[in-house]
Order: structure tokens, then sequence, then C-alpha cells
């Protein structure tokens, strides 16, 4: 029989998407939402949580709000323990959620602005996988996608923090992508390059934000790298501008 083409293609898929309150989490959680997956929308500002919440809704979707600090490590672990509680499984998660850190030179970084980059782009992300992993395993064809950059690779000037934490999180996403290689689970990142977002505003001040593409152009790829087919795992996947 040929397939029902309009058949979601996430339907009964539980997906949690941190930074989920605006720029790319927000567009992601918006597609993942229209294509039937349960989203767990993770943010810090409840106003925002609740706007994505009604737009989910307002499309016939379904959402779970999770108002949360992810430098708080317990409290990942007491969300784990939730949706195990709730769902028992996950079948999708998207670590996006990240800072800029100080443009400065290397030596002029102060220490806290240093553990706040390695907090929430590097430890944060590393709980999610100690956290989630056996949630993940629940799941049929579980997909991680982490979020990561070019300046992980480019050794650009001042913003040396933020590459060096991109860097790390690449090494740890691969690294989990090669202790699940025999599992269902596919861990991959993504690299969006040049989108029009907050913390590209704050590193590029000058730029015309009509010159760098909406966030909701990596939607696509943000579905492709979650489908039930997907064999690839352990790459980076760079949007083409």
């Amino acid at each position: 029989m040929p397939k029902n083409t309009s058949e979601k293609t996430l339907e009964n898929k539980i997906a949690l998407i941190t930074g989920a309150t605006k720029g790319i989490g927000r567009a992601v959680a918006l597609a993942y939402a229209a294509e039937g997956a349960h989203v767990i929308a993770v943010g810090r500002q409840t106003s925002a949580l609740e706007s994505l919440d009604d737009e989910i809704k307002a499309a016939g979707g379904s959402a779970t709000l999770v108002d949360l600090d992810l430098t708080d490590f317990d409290g990942i672990d007491r969300l784990g323990g939730a949706i195990n509680e709730r769902w028992g499984k996950l079948d999708i998660l998207v670590g996006n959620a990240a800072i800029l850190g100080p443009v400065t030179p290397m030596g002029h970084i102060k220490p806290k602005n240093w553990q706040d980059l390695l907090d929430v782009n590097v430890t944060a992300n590393w709980r999610l996988i100690r956290s989630f992993d056996p949630l993940l395993r629940q799941a049929d064809a579980a997909r991680v996608i982490f979020v990561t950059s070019g300046a992980s690779h480019s050794s650009k000037p001042f913003v040396g923090g933020y590459a060096m934490s991109k860097a790390a999180l690449e090494v740890i996403a691969k690294t989990y992508a090669s202790e699940t290689q025999d599992t269902p689970i596919r861990v991959n990142l993504i690299n969006p390059n040049h989108t029009r977002t907050e913390m590209r505003a704050a590193y590029m001040p000058g730029e015309d934000p009509a010159t760098v593409k909406e966030p909701s152009a990596l939607a696509p790829l943000f579905l492709e790298l979650v489908s039930e087919d997907l064999s690839e795992t352990g790459k980076i996947f760079n949007y083409k501008d």
C-alpha cells in the first residue's frame, strides 16, 4: 500500500529541546511539534515558554514546559526522573542551549566567565547524556542532536572561550556516538552557520540581520537528523548557506 503522505513523521515521539524559548531552539520545537512530537521545551524565560506553548497548541500540537537553568545539574537529573515516570523513554534530545561568553582576548577572560562557558556549553550537555541515556535506550530509534559552531575549528581571535566549549562538546558527542553505535541511538551535531539569533547579533553587532537566514531555515535539517531511517552517527552536519 502507498504510504499516507499526510502522516506526521514524529507521531508518538517525545522530543526534548534545550534553549527552546528563542532562536534555533524555538524553530526546532515548532517544527517537531508540527510533525506530531510531544515537545518538552526547556528554557529560562517563563513568558517565552508560554508564548511557545500557545503557538504549538494553536497549530494542534502539544508541549510540556520546563523552566530550568541548565546549570542546575541536579535539576537535570530530576527532569530525567520525571520523564521516566511519565513516558518511560525519550525519543529525541536536542542540546541547543549555549552562551557566547565574552568576546575578548584569551588572556582577558575572567575565571567566572570561563567557568560559565564550561557549565552551560559543556557540562550541562554531558549531564543531559548522563541523565537521559537510560531513557534514550528505551526508545525504538532515539536521535540526539547537539548544536555546534564553525568557531570550534576556525580559531578566530576573541572567541576562544566559546570555541573551546564547542570543541569540547564535539568530542563529547562523538564519543557518545561511538559508545552507542551498536544500539539504535544515533548522535550527531549540526553547525548552523550564519543564523539570525541573539547570539549572532551580540557577536556581530554591526551586521544587517536581513543578510543572514532565519532560524526556521534550519528546521528541515533538524527533521532529517531525527528520521528513523537515519544511519549516520558521530558526524557534524554543516548547514550550507
